[in-house]
């Protein structure tokens, strides 16, 4: 009888101790007066303990990235709240329920999609690109939110209520120079597939006495590389004076926005020199709803992108700039993923170019897809172990080779921004383009 009783007390002094799982959520929503329509898109929920900027700026793969979380909506109307719960998936905290209490800068986000009815025959929803290159968190017509901060109290459950009330503005086109003219052209072979009017772009580089010499026809370089804003890596005036050094992290150097600054006036006295040769340069534009550039090949899901940078893009630069408009005056380079992009066009259009330099390039054979043999081995993500219960995969170093995430970290992230390959980060265009 003494036991029975012990035990009874003991069973009641567990339950008085024991208090209901907290929960926390968030109510999104945004007023009729900043926009009247309806939405579909991926809407995102950010909160951070980090005040340096915003926090749809500091989502990364490394170990300083700040929290995200991530749900489809359709038909999101003004005045209508979505509420984010423990039930929608987050990074790197999957559960909204699980972060640390403490005090967080809060910032919702929609990532608006489009409707696009395929000449495939599926349609899909997606976010178009708007002269922004794919970026998500500075994509002209996405709606977001002043940041707000908020305290997330130890056990106590909690709601609070985010309101978007800001609209990215669109971004300004860069303005022709001498040197430097922009062009942009409809692509009917992309029109045709996406059922909707596409667009490719380039910056051109011209050669010095192009005007001088109207009746002379030039070589053409073809840079590839992610999407840029206008053309790089050149201007006419020597380093801003007075410019603070910043500290460059990548390359472990003070004073690298001079560098570049003094290398772009470089490479401009060597482009006016007598003695330089004569070729125009261009960087192409070519973003997709995938990701700021196609991979300039053709894809089952993107679509004839190498067809239309080949055939319809190059040709249209060569009859506007005066381009030799054959395959042996055309040569490729770039590094990275502009590396990948000038080999594989090259292999694949032969008689339409006359060499690459292809830098650095993406894996080229999936048996080094990253850190990963994608024939033999079982898991992509950790290495296999007997003994071990999981070693991560790497899958990004900084520049002292010191490892700051891994593929399984890479993919949570993507999986946040955006599911069924819509994040608009590597892994995903991977998938789109192969």
């Amino acid at each position: 009888m003494k036991n029975l009783t012990l035990l009874l007390l003991a069973i009641l002094y567990l339950c008085s101790c024991e208090s209901p799982q907290s929960s926390i959520t968030f109510d999104v929503s945004f007023p009729d007066e900043l926009s009247s329509e309806a939405r579909d898109g991926r809407l995102l929920l950010l909160l951070s303990t980090d005040d340096s900027k915003e926090p749809r700026f500091l989502i990364n793969d490394g170990p300083s990235t700040q929290l995200v979380f991530g749900q489809n909506v359709e038909g999101m109307s003004p005045g209508i709240g979505v509420q984010f719960s423990s039930e929608h998936f987050g990074y790197p905290v999957e559960d909204l329920n699980n972060i640390k209490p403490g005090e967080y800068y809060v910032q919702a986000l929609l990532h608006t999609y489009e409707t696009f009815n395929l000449s495939t025959g599926h349609t899909v929803k997606l976010p178009m690109d708007n002269g922004e290159g794919q970026q998500w968190n500075r994509s002209p017509g996405n709606l977001y939110s002043t940041p707000i901060k908020v305290n997330i109290e130890k056990g106590k459950s909690a709601n609070f209520s985010v309101e978007m009330d800001q609209i990215i503005p669109p971004i300004e086109e860069p303005e022709d120079t001498e040197w430097i003219k922009h062009i942009k052209m409809k692509s009917d072979l992309l029109s045709e597939f996406w059922g909707r009017d596409m667009y490719l772009g380039a910056h051109v580089l011209l050669p010095k006495g192009f005007e001088q010499h109207p009746e002379a026809k030039y070589p053409l370089m073809i840079f590839h590389g992610h999407y840029p804003s206008d053309f790089g890596g050149f201007r006419t005036t020597p380093p801003d004076e007075g410019m603070k050094p910043d500290y460059s992290a990548r390359f472990g150097i003070s004073g690298y926005n001079i560098i570049q600054q003094q290398e772009a006036y470089d490479q401009y006295l060597q482009w006016i020199s007598d003695d330089f040769p004569r070729f125009l340069i261009i960087e192409i534009q070519h973003p997709t709803p995938y990701y700021d550039d196609s991979y300039a090949v053709n894809s089952a899901s993107q679509g004839p992108y190498g067809d239309a940078i080949t055939y319809e893009l190059i040709p249209y630069i060569e009859e506007q700039f005066r381009g030799i408009g054959e395959g042996w005056s055309r040569f490729l380079y770039g590094g990275s993923t502009g590396g990948w992009e000038a080999l594989a066009v090259q292999v694949m259009y032969p008689d339409e170019y006359n060499g690459c330099f292809a830098a650095c390039p993406d894996p080229i054979d999936f048996r080094a897809y990253m850190s990963m043999n994608i024939y033999e081995d079982e898991n992509a993500y950790t290495y296999p172990s007997e003994h071990k219960d999981e070693v991560l995969r790497p899958g990004h170093r900084d520049y002292l080779g010191k490892v700051d995430a891994g593929i399984k970290d890479m993919n949570l992230r993507e999986l946040a921004l955006g599911d069924k390959s819509r994040s608009g980060q590597q892994f995903d265009i991977w998938e789109a383009t192969y």
